[in-house]
Order: structure tokens, then sequence, then C-alpha cells
């Protein structure tokens, strides 16, 4: 049972009618909660891409603002000289495709309760007909855009970095630093953002100016970098928009852990069990992480589901991570190689700058993508990948697995380079040295598990990836008579 603003509300799965008793006498105090109001669900470990970012890094909920610092990170004769962040956007309203879809299932409902009267068996209101009237706020128009708490999100990750990193983030560093971002609004509000949130820490107080009159200047849109799965051919073809690329999902939707959940829902929604689906399922499932995420309403379309539903759902969107954006197919994570090699171009110049004395020209380098950006770079460096591929088959012993997006790239998620340059080093190769962090907490090498590299250890060790991975040769279309490269 979770205690927010006073209301109490279930989280297990109860009788319909049960259940219906505590709904309603908590809804009318807990529909309209504010968005500051902490309020929990206990689905909230599960909601995979969909998840806040508050949920990965607890202690924000407390203290939004405050920087709280990695003991891992480096300090004492070791100085950060480069920033280098892929950030995804933060909170956003659900795609057109997610509403429509929505609004399907909110009218079987309403149909339903025009057949009975919204009467369950015991005659008393239950869990469908309180959906039937929960209002469906969500609109066409709305197609994925960031929210007022997507800002907030991004607001709030600025100051935190301008306070643990304050001499990257000085001011007299601010006109030079460098942002670029996807095309898609969502991105460029949440660069747009975070600059007000700078603007914030250099000028506490004083209300941001739009972009546009910041001396800095709007955000670069570059969506090679950003979303360079949209200009590899390979990917497009034999993934993107291959209908057998994802066989492992759809056979995920017919099999026995998702069939058992329709038929829950069904009975507990009191629909026939043939009206619904996977799809239907899973976006009932999402509009309770929406409305949490949005609004900071646990809404009753959590209590659709329970615990052990919303794994088998995690799964089911992990699955679709897996196999489009992560180790299913090696074209999604060599897609990504502009994108690292770039980053690593920032790197080698701020080094060769510092070894010559000079200032360094970009100390801090934002981009702004999405979670498609992140995960196939983190796939093609190594991490999260479970010793078997995650397939329909293996539910129950991926239970472990290291491949849950929810924990990796929550909105707002970040991977972000810190450069250090170390004095009194023994060596020239000793004087610099790279920390990974991933949602502001030191990411181990994955080759290594060790939490700090010399820079050219790093860069030798991706070496293929820097020097081989050609992007024009990897997204080039094999020749007639080829199949895609699948694990």
């Amino acid at each position: 049972m979770l205690r927010a603003s006073g209301c109490l509300l279930r989280t297990s799965v109860a009788p319909a009618a049960a259940l219906a008793a505590a709904l309603f006498s908590s809804l009318a105090r807990c529909s309209l909660l504010e968005p500051r109001d902490l309020v929990a669900s206990s689905l909230s470990p599960y909601f995979g891409t969909k998840t806040r970012y508050e949920d990965v890094n607890p202690l924000l909920l407390s203290g939004p603002e405050a920087p709280w610092r990695d003991p891992e990170l480096l300090e004492g004769t070791c100085t950060p000289v480069q920033l280098v962040a892929l950030i995804r956007h933060g909170t956003r309203y659900p795609t057109a495709k997610q509403i429509r879809k929505l609004r399907q299932l909110h009218g079987l409902l309403q149909a339903r309760g025009s057949r009975d009267g919204g009467a369950g068996s015991t005659g008393s209101r239950d869990l469908g007909a309180a959906l039937a009237d929960w209002p469906l706020w969500y609109a066409d128009w709305m197609d994925g855009q960031l929210v007022e708490k997507g800002r907030q999100d991004m607001r709030q990750l600025a100051l935190r970095l301008a306070s643990l990193f304050p001499a990257l983030f000085s001011r007299e560093n601010y006109g030079r630093l460098r942002l670029i971002t996807s095309s898609k609004h969502r991105c460029m509000d949440s660069s747009a953002a975070f600059l007000q949130g700078l603007w914030q820490h250099y000028h506490p107080g004083l209300p941001p100016p739009d972009v546009a009159d910041m001396e800095f200047g709007p955000p670069t849109v570059n969506d090679k970098l950003m979303r360079f799965f949209d200009h590899c051919e390979k990917f497009l073809t034999e993934v993107e928009k291959n209908a057998t690329a994802l066989y492992h999902v759809e056979a995920f939707k017919t099999g026995p852990e998702m069939q058992n959940i329709l038929k829950k829902v069904a009975a507990t929604l009191q629909v026939p069990v043939n009206d619904l689906n996977a799809d239907l399922l899973q976006v009932a499932f999402f509009t309770c992480s929406f409305d949490l995420a949005i609004k900071g309403v646990k809404s009753p379309w959590c209590d659709v589901f329970d615990i052990d539903d919303a794994k088998v759902l995690e799964y089911l969107n992990d699955l679709k991570q897996y196999w489009k954006r992560g180790y299913g197919y090696t074209i999604n994570s060599r897609s990504s190689c502009t994108l690292f090699q770039d980053i690593f171009r920032h790197l080698d110049k701020a080094v060769e700058q510092k070894q010559r004395s000079q200032p360094i020209s970009s100390p801090v380098i934002l981009q702004f993508g999405h979670a498609e950006t992140l995960l196939p770079l983190l796939s093609l460096m190594g991490y999260f990948k479970d010793k078997e591929p995650l397939t329909a088959y293996n539910y129950k012993e991926q239970m472990h697995r290291k491949f849950r997006s929810g924990l990796i790239v929550p909105y707002a998620s970040n991977l972000i380079f810190v450069l250090y340059h170390c004095e009194n080093a023994k060596t020239p190769k000793e004087q610099f040295r790279v920390q990974m962090l991933l949602n502001e907490k030191v990411l181990p090498l994955a080759y290594s598990q060790e939490t700090v590299s010399f820079y050219e250890d790093l860069r030798n060790h991706y070496k293929d990836i820097l020097q081989s991975c050609q992007t024009s040769e990897e997204c080039e279309l094999a020749r007639a008579n080829s199949t895609s490269d699948e694990l």
C-alpha cells in the first residue's frame, strides 16, 4: 500500500468489486494531485523507456537540483578539462499512435458501460467503469512533444552538472559551449530548457530569456549524429522496415505470459477477451506511466496490473529495444559508429590542445537525442550484454538480465565522458584519464570494470570502431541473396 499526499491507494490486484470502493473513495482526492506531490507506483521500476529519471535516481525526489557526487569521481590532482554528454530528451507526451490506441481502448470500455450500465456482478461500480469515466485528456497534437515536466528534467540536470563540474561550466566557458540536437521538437526543446537551467545557475533569481536572445544562440541541429539510424540504409531495410525483424516481439505477444495477462485483464475489465490484444494492454500499461510522469497522478490504469504483469510487459518492451536498438542485429550498434567517432574527435582535440598548452576550444559538448540514440551506442561499447540473447521463449531465464531499458535509458538519461588532465603524472600516458557516467553515476569500463581509464588505453580498446567502422560501408545494403546478421 502506498501513501501519497494523504491518499492511500492499493497497488495489489483485488477483485473488481472490492477494488472499486477503495478506488473511488480516494479518486476525488488523488486525481488532481499537483506535479510537485510525491506520487509513486509499485509498477514504476518496470516502465522501460517510459521510466521517470527520478525512479532511477531516487535521491532526486527530495533534492532534484542538488548535485550528488559519486565517490568514484576523480579529484585531487586530476582536473576535468572536457565533458562530452549525450542526453536523452526529457519527459514527453505519448505519440499520436499511442493516443489513438488508448482512445480505442477507452471507447471499448465506454461501450461496455453502455451495455451493462457500468455495474459489476455485485451491482457496484467496477474498475472498467472507473476507467471509462477517467478523463482521457490526451490529444493527437501532443504527439511525443516535450511536457513541462520534461523541461524541468533538463533545467534540473543542467543545475546539477554545473554544480558538479563548476570549472567546466564556468561563466567564462559559457560562450564556448557546444550544443547539438536532433531535429525532433522534444530534443530541441530539451536543449533550450537545459540552457535555461544554466542561465539559472549563472543568474540565480533572474528569469531566463528566450534561447534566441542568449549570447550562446540556439543549438545546432544534426540528425546524422543524433538520428543516425534514419540515415543508415541497411538498418532501415533489414530492421526498421523488415516485417520479420521483430519476430521475437510478435511471438512473445502471443506467448503464454502475455496471454495469461490478456485473460486476466479481460475478466477484470469485464470485456470480451477477443476485443483485447497485446498492443492495447501495453498502451494501458504505458498510460499508467504517462499519467504518473506527466501529471504526478497514480491513475486507475495502474490498478489494472500487478507487479508480475508489469515484469512481463517490461520484458515485451525490452525485447523490442533489444532487437531494434540493441544486440539483436549487428547493424543496430554499428550504425552508431559515426556518433562514437565524433565523441572521440572532441576528446582527441582537447588532449592535443592541452598538450600544446592551448585553451580547450570546446570544454563542454552537449548532444540531445533519443533512447534510440543511446542504446545502440552503449551496445557498440559492449554494455549490458547478456550471455544469451533475449527471445520470446526465455522470459524466466532472463528475469535477472542486464538489458533493462528502464534502468539504462529513462527519460533524461545521459551518458557523459569526462576527460581529466592529471598533474604530477609520471609519464605522458598518465596525464590524461577518462571516466564515463551513466545517469550521473560512474559507469565502470565494459571490458575491465575499472572506474577510470588512461585515455590512451580507452582509445586503444575501441581502436577497431574508431579506425575501421565506416558508416558508408556498414550501412551499405548487402547484395542480393544475403541475410541480415542475427544473433
